[in-house]
C-alpha cells in the first residue's frame, strides 16, 4: 500500500487522432473520430465509441478491452474459448483499465492465474479476478464476504473510509484443499479467511490479534509449511502452524537499505531453492528483491527497478508495486500498476528474465515500462466489462460492491434491485446502502434507470461520481414534486477523520413528473484529460438532457480507491421509501 505520491508522465498525441482508450464516435461527440495507427474505432452503443485495439490486429491483442465478464445478469456476456496453442502478437498495458490494486496473483491448482486485490472500505471485500493468459481478467468473487470488523463498517458511531482490506494475500494449499486469505485490518488485528472454492463459501478462519501483517505475502514451500512476509520498513517473516491458523515463530527478516527511506508491498516466493522477496520502496517509486538459501536470511539485496517512467500514454509514474509470476513454460512475469486517478489504480504487466547472479532483471522498452509486450500465453479472451446489468435472480453480480456494509433488510434483488432508504441523513457520505461500480477505461459512461414512484417525501436519490469530491445527478422529493438536480463539490476531510466538509452546490434543477428516469454520467477518468464528469437525464430513454456543468474531480489519492459509478437513496425526512433500479449500463 503506497504512501507517497507519484509524479505522472506526459502523453504523447497524434495530432488529428484520438490516442488508445479515448473516445472516437457517438451521438453528439464531435472530437477526433479516428484513432493512431494500429488501434480501431469500437462502438460499444449509440453514443460511445472508443478507440481500442483492433480485434484483427496481429500486433496488438484485443484482450486489452475484452478481460472479464460483467454481472451474471448481463445481456451482453460472451465467452470464447483459446485460438491457438503458442502465444502471438501483442498486450497493451493496462492489462486492464479498472482500479484494481496490491496485486497478489499465482497459479492456481486449475491451471488459471489469480489475482487478489484492495478495495479499502466497499463491501464485500478483497476482490479476485481470474485469467488463463494474465491478460484477460474476470472478477469471480470476494474472500471477505462482509467487513465483520467493528461498527464503524456498518456505518454506526462513526466510518471507515480507506481502512478495511487492503495489500492482503491469497492462495491455495493443496494439502487442505483450502483457499486462504490473510490481511491486516485497521493496522491492528490480522485475519485469516479460507474457503473450499475460490468463489466460495468464504468464512473467517482464525484472528491473529494485536498483529499487523502489513502488506503480507504468503509462501506454501515445498513441504508444505506456511510462511507470511509483512511489515513496514523493519520487515519480518512468520511461520504459521501447521493449519495456518495461529503463528509458530517469528523473526524479523531486514530493514529497509540505504538510500531509501522506506519498504512495503512484501511479497514471498521460492525458485530453484533459492527464496525470495519482494517489496517496493514508494517514496523513490523502486521495486526491490531480496534473496536467500533460507527464510530466515540471511537476505541479499538488489533493486529491480528504480524510478522506471510507466507507459508513456497513461501518466500514473512509476509502476513499483506488485507481484511475481511463473508460467508452466517457467517464464517469470511482474505484475504492478501505476497510479492513474480518477481511474484508480491500473495493472501493468511486464516480463522478466533472470541474470546469473539469481535476481530477476525487468525487461524494459526504450527505457520505460512497456506499453506493450508480446502476450505471454495462448490468448484466452473474456468477455467485455461492459455491458447491461437488469439485476436479474436474487442477488447482485460479483461487480457490485457496497460503501461500507449494506443494511441487508433495506434492499432486495428480484427481477430488479429495490433500494429502499436505509439512512436519515442530509449528507450522501453518512448514507448507507449507496451501491457503488467500478468505471472502466479513459472515457467511463454510467446509466442507471429508476423508477421513482414509491419514494417518500424527503427522498434523494441518484447516481454519483462517487468519492471523497463527489458530484451526482439527483431526485428529490418534496411533497407532491419531484425535481431533478445536478449537486457538486460534496467534500470530506481527509486530515480529519473523513468529516464531511460540505453537503455540495445544487447548480441546475428542472422539475419532472415521477416515474422512470434515465440518468447517464460521462467521466474523462484518465489522469491526463479534463478529470470532468457531467450529467444527463432522459425520460423516454431516447432524448437526452444535459443538466449543469461539468464538475473537475479530485486526483489525488485520497482512499486509495479511484472514482466509481454510485446509486443511493438516502431519506432527509423519515425512512420508508424506496427506488427500483430497472438496469445499468457500463459503457
Amino acid at each position: 500500500m503506497y504512501i507517497a505520491a507519484i509524479l505522472c508522465a506526459a502523453l504523447p498525441l497524434v495530432y488529428g487522432q484520438a490516442d488508445i482508450w479515448y473516445q472516437c464516435g457517438g451521438s453528439g461527440w464531435t472530437g477526433e473520430t479516428s484513432c493512431v495507427v494500429g488501434i480501431c474505432c469500437i462502438a460499444s452503443n449509440p453514443w460511445y465509441s472508443q478507440c481500442l485495439p483492433c480485434p484483427e490486429s496481429s500486433s496488438i491483442s484485443v484482450s486489452s478491452t475484452a478481460v472479464t465478464k460483467p454481472p451474471a445478469t448481463s445481456t451482453t456476456s460472451t465467452t470464447s474459448t483459446k485460438t491457438s496453442t503458442q502465444p502471438t502478437g501483442t498486450f497493451t498495458n493496462p492489462v486492464i483499465y479498472e482500479d484494481f490494486a496490491d496485486n497478489d496473483i499465482f497459479l492456481g491448482p486449475d491451471g488459471a492465474y489469480y489475482f487478489s486485490a484492495s478495495n479499502m472500505h466497499y463491501s464485500p471485500g478483497a476482490p479476485i479476478l481470474r485469467s488463463y493468459d494474465l491478460i484477460n481478467w474476470e472478477f469471480i468473487g470476494h474472500s471477505v464476504p462482509t467487513l465483520d470488523f467493528g461498527d464503524a463498517y456498518n456505518m454506526v458511531g462513526g466510518t471507515a473510509y480507506r481502512r478495511g482490506t487492503w495489500a492482503s494475500t491469497l492462495r491455495y494449499r493443496k494439502s487442505t484443499g483450502l483457499w486462504y486469505w490473510y490481511g491486516c485490518i485497521d493496522f491492528w488485528n490480522s485475519y485469516v479467511y479460507t474457503a473450499p472454492a475460490v468463489t466460495g463459501p468464504w468464512k473467517k478462519a482464525a484472528e491473529f490479534a494485536a498483529t499487523c501483517f502489513y502488506d503480507c505475502g504468503l509462501l506454501i514451500d515445498d513441504d508444505d509449511t506456511m510462511y507470511i512476509v509483512y511489515g513496514s520498513n523493519d520487515v519480518s517473516v512468520a511461520q504459521l502452524s501447521s493449519d495456518g491458523l495461529t503463528i509458530a515463530k517469528t523473526e524479523k527478516a531486514f530493514s529497509y537499505p540505504s538510500p531509501f527511506t522506506g519498504i512495503e508491498g512484501n511479497r514471498m516466493y521460492k525458485r530453484n531453492g533459492i527464496y525470495y522477496i519482494l517489496d517496493d520502496a514508494p517514496a523513490e517509486g523502486a521495486t526491490l528483491i531480496w534473496k536467500s538459501t533460507s527464510p530466515w536470511g540471511p537476505w541479499t539485496e538488489k533493486t529491480l527497478q528504480s524510478g522506471i517512467p510507466g507507459p508513456s500514454d497513461l501518466g500514473g509514474g512509476t509502476p513499483c508495486q506488485g507481484s511475481l509470476v511463473e508460467t508452466p513454460e517457467g517464464d517469470w512475469y511482474f505484475m504492478s500498476f501505476i497510479w492513474s486517478y480518477p481511474s484508480g489504480r491500473l495493472p501493468v504487466l511486464a516480463p522478466i528474465t533472470w541474470g546469473s547472479d539469481d535476481f530477476p532483471i525487468l525487461t524494459e522498452v526504450d527505457g520505460k515500462w512497456g506499453a506493450s509486450y508480446p502476450n505471454p500465453l495462448p490468448s484466452h479472451p473474456l468477455a467485455s466489462w461492459l455491458g447491461t446489468d437488469t439485476f436479474q435472480g436474487a442477488s447482485l453480480g460479483v461487480p457490485w460492491e457496497w460503501n461500507h456494509n449494506p443494511d441487508t433488510t433495506k434492499y432486495t434483488v428480484n427481477n430488479g434491485l429495490t433500494l429502499s432508504t436505509a439512512t436519515v441523513t442530509n449528507d450522501l457520505f453518512e448514507a448507507r446502502n449507496t451501491l457503488t461500480h467500478r468505471v472502466f477505461g479513459a472515457v467511463s459512461v454510467g446509466t442507471v434507470i429508476l423508477d421513482t414512484s414509491n419514494m417518500a417525501d424527503g427522498d434523494v436519490c441518484g447516481l454519483a461520481a462517487y468519492r471523497d469530491w463527489t458530484a451526482y445527478i439527483g431526485i428529490s422529493r418534496n411533497g407532491s414534486t419531484y425535481t431533478i438536480s445536478n449537486v457538486q463539490g460534496m467534500k470530506q476531510d481527509s486530515a480529519n477523520n473523513w468529516v464531511t466538509l460540505t453537503d455540495g452546490t445544487t447548480t441546475a434543477s428542472a422539475t419532472i413528473a415521477k416515474g422512470k428516469v434515465w440518468l447517464r454520467g460521462t467521466m474523462e477518468a484518465a489522469q491526463v484529460s479534463s478529470h470532468g464528469v457531467s450529467f444527463e437525464y432522459s425520460l423516454d430513454g431516447t432524448t437526452f438532457t444535459p443538466l449543469g456543468g461539468s464538475y473537475t474531480m479530485n486526483t489525488d489519492y485520497s482512499y486509495f480507491i479511484g472514482y466509481r459509478w454510485g446509486i443511493f437513496n438516502f431519506a432527509e425526512m423519515a425512512l420508508g421509501g424506496s427506488v427500483k433500479v430497472t438496469s445499468f449500463t457500463l459503457a
